[in-house]
C-alpha cells in the first residue's frame, strides 16, 4: 500500500465528518453534470472517497461504479449505500490500472478532485480515454495549484515526504485542458468558481 492510501485510510473518517467546503458550488456542479447523464448509461467515478456524489448521481443512471484505492474509503461508502441503497451502484477498492480491461465500457467517467493527486495525470488521462466509448463524456473537478498556489509546491512536497499530507501535483488550467486534448477530447464545458479559485471544473467528451 502506497504512502497516499495509507493517509487515506488513516483519515477516512475525518474526511467523511468534514462539511462541503463550498456547498452553492457543489449542489451546481452536480446540476451540470446531470445535464450529462442519462438512465441508460453505465458510469464510472474514480478517488469516490467516501461516495457523497455516487450516491445522489447513481439512480440517474443504469449502473454506477465508484471506486477508490483507500479501503476505509469504501467501507465508508458501503454503509452510506446500506443506509440508502441505489440500484445499480457498486462501491469497489480499485485504481484505474485495476480497469484497464474494460476498455471502451464506460458512457461516463467522474474523476472528481483527484487528478491533482496522482503523479501523472496525462497518463491518467488516456486510460480514461481508453475506458470510455467514443463519445463518452468525462467530469473532472481538479486543482490546478500551479495557477493558484505555486508557491506552495516545496512545502507540499516536504509535508508528503513527512507524511503528513497526500501527494499533490502542480497543474495549471492550460497543462490540463493541453492533456484532455491531446488525448482525444473535446472540452464542452469550463468552470471557475468565483469562491474556490484553486479548483477547474471541467466537462469533456471523447472524439476518436
Amino acid at each position: 500500500m502506497n504512502s497516499s492510501v495509507k493517509y487515506w485510510d488513516r483519515s477516512a473518517e475525518r474526511y467523511a465528518r468534514r462539511p462541503i467546503a463550498d456547498p452553492g458550488a457543489y449542489q451546481r456542479k452536480l446540476q451540470i453534470t446531470q445535464r450529462y447523464l442519462r438512465p441508460c448509461m453505465n458510469v464510472m467515478e474514480f478517488g469516490c472517497g467516501t461516495g457523497s456524489t455516487a450516491l445522489v448521481h447513481a439512480p440517474l443512471v443504469n449502473s454506477y461504479l465508484a471506486t477508490d484505492a483507500s479501503p476505509r474509503m469504501i467501507d465508508i461508502a458501503r454503509k452510506r449505500m446500506a443506509d440508502g441503497p441505489a440500484k445499480g451502484l457498486r462501491f469497489e477498492v480499485a485504481t484505474l490500472e485495476d480497469l484497464d480491461h474494460r476498455h471502451e465500457e464506460f458512457d461516463a467517467i467522474l474523476g472528481l478532485n483527484i487528478l491533482h493527486l496522482l503523479p501523472d495525470p496525462a497518463s491518467t488521462i488516456e486510460r480514461i480515454l481508453a475506458l470510455l466509448k467514443r463519445g463518452g463524456v468525462f467530469v473532472s473537478n481538479t486543482a490546478c495549484l500551479k495557477d493558484t498556489r505555486g508557491y506552495l509546491r516545496p512545502v507540499a512536497a516536504l509535508a508528503h515526504y513527512l507524511h503528513l499530507t497526500p501527494y499533490v501535483h502542480f497543474l495549471s488550467r492550460k497543462e490540463l485542458e493541453r492533456d484532455l486534448r491531446s488525448a482525444g477530447f473535446r472540452i464542452q464545458f469550463r468552470w471557475v468558481p468565483e469562491s474556490t479559485k484553486d479548483v477547474y471544473f471541467l466537462i469533456a467528451t471523447k472524439e476518436k
